[in-house]
């Protein structure tokens, strides 16, 4: 489970808020958006004899968490690239290690994409060199994160939603709406509430209002212009008393749970899996203003000299029983549409919504932040990263 692969390295990632550093690059940072003029390779590079990861824990597994769980070592064995990985902990600490150098591939959430496409730092992929590609729920194909003006700059990995998690003895009645955790209605629960510790939880603001607060005109919590970024942050700021902690370590926000120092707040369905597997009286639900969530994308570095391994980890960790096996371990639905028949626990792909398409209609992933409206509109600038990174630090003082 999620648990075993997570503990302490969540934590010691979390720690890092380095987003002013990971936007200094102006594209990176908003303004028009254009990517430098990289090209994907025209035919299949050739297999070399390394390969660098930089991923989410628990993506490239290797039998050093568990012996069990290993999809690293047949890899090796199959194309001769031998794989060194190194795990974050947020999309933040991801940036800032890529840009680093000495990468071939990353797992990017859509909060981090943009930001890599923008700098020049991963480079589009020739799906049609990843066989694997045509199985992708179509759904996670062409998508704003992953990518920009018609090229593809990575092959989907996985998805999941953002949700509201509350302790089913103690918060009733059973909560419908991300208003339980906002003031005034989460006075209720004030000093019990939880929120998640990073610039993007703002578009989980954002996605309240846009219900909540029509007049605004949110359509997508990613884009909002100054006005609709300060509602936002004035509700964050309001919900800020109320809060017990702010997470990015998932163990810790399971265990508050459990000790019953947190009633309720944002969770991923891994959060809630693990407490009911402890006995912990919660439940969570995608409230009826819809969530905010993750798509993740497997990227190639624009410098790499491995490339051919990295396209053949990209095409083999998306293929139907490595990808249902990622799956599993990390918690969240796969990207291969024929994972679901392969995954160990056959309720898994339920659980997690994989095949349910109108689930995730109003599910809104990460996606950076940029100056150009991600809604379409041309009369107003959006704010950026950058200025959320600044607000965030406002909202926790």
């Amino acid at each position: 489970m999620r648990s075993r692969r997570l503990l302490g390295v969540v934590a010691a990632g979390s720690a890092l808020l380095l987003m002013t550093a990971a936007c200094s690059d102006s594209n990176s940072a908003g303004g028009t958006f254009d990517p430098p003029a990289l090209t994907a390779a025209a035919s299949l590079p050739a297999l070399g004899n390394e390969l660098n990861i930089l991923a989410w824990p628990g993506y490239a597994e290797d039998g050093s968490t568990d012996k069990a769980v290993d999809w690293v070592t047949p890899f090796e064995k199959n194309t001769g690239c031998q794989v060194n990985v190194k795990s974050f902990g947020t999309s933040d600490e991801a940036v800032n290690l890529f840009k680093g150098g000495g990468y071939d591939t990353i797992s990017m959430s859509g909060d981090a994409s943009l930001r890599l496409i923008a700098a020049g730092d991963v480079e589009p992929v020739n799906v049609d060199l990843v066989p694997n590609y045509k199985d992708i729920f179509p759904q996670l194909k062409d998508q704003p994160w992953n990518t920009v003006k018609g090229l593809n700059y990575g092959v989907p990995h996985g998805r999941g939603a953002n949700l509201l998690q509350y302790n089913t003895k103690t918060v009733t009645p059973a909560p419908t709406s991300w208003a339980t955790t906002f003031a005034p209605d989460g006075d209720k629960y004030s000093g019990k509430i939880t929120a998640y510790d990073t610039p993007i939880f703002i578009a989980d603001a954002a996605n309240y209002l846009r219900v909540a607060q029509p007049d605004l005109k949110i359509t997508n919590p990613y884009a909002l212009d100054e006005t609709q970024l300060n509602a936002a942050v004035d509700l964050l700021k309001a919900q800020k008393p109320l809060i017990s902690e702010y997470w990015s370590d998932y163990a810790k926000q399971v265990a508050s749970f459990k000790s019953g120092d947190t009633a309720l707040g944002f969770t991923w369905q891994v959060n809630a899996n693990l407490a009911k597997a402890d006995n912990v009286p919660v439940n969570a639900i995608k409230p009826k203003e819809g969530a905010t969530g993750w798509s993740d994308t497997w990227g190639i570095a624009a410098d790499s000299p491995n490339k051919g391994c990295a396209y053949a980890w990209i095409d083999y960790i998306v293929s139907p029983k490595v990808n249902a096996a990622v799956a599993e371990w990390f918690g969240e639905a796969p990207a291969n549409e024929k994972s679901c028949a392969e995954t160990a626990d056959k309720n898994h792909c339920d659980v997690f919504h994989a095949e349910d398409t109108a689930y995730w209609d109003d599910v809104f992933y990460w996606t950076t932040p940029i100056e150009k409206c991600l809604d379409g509109r041309t009369d107003v600038k959006c704010t950026d990263y950058n200025a959320w990174t600044q607000k965030w630090t406002e909202i926790k003082g």
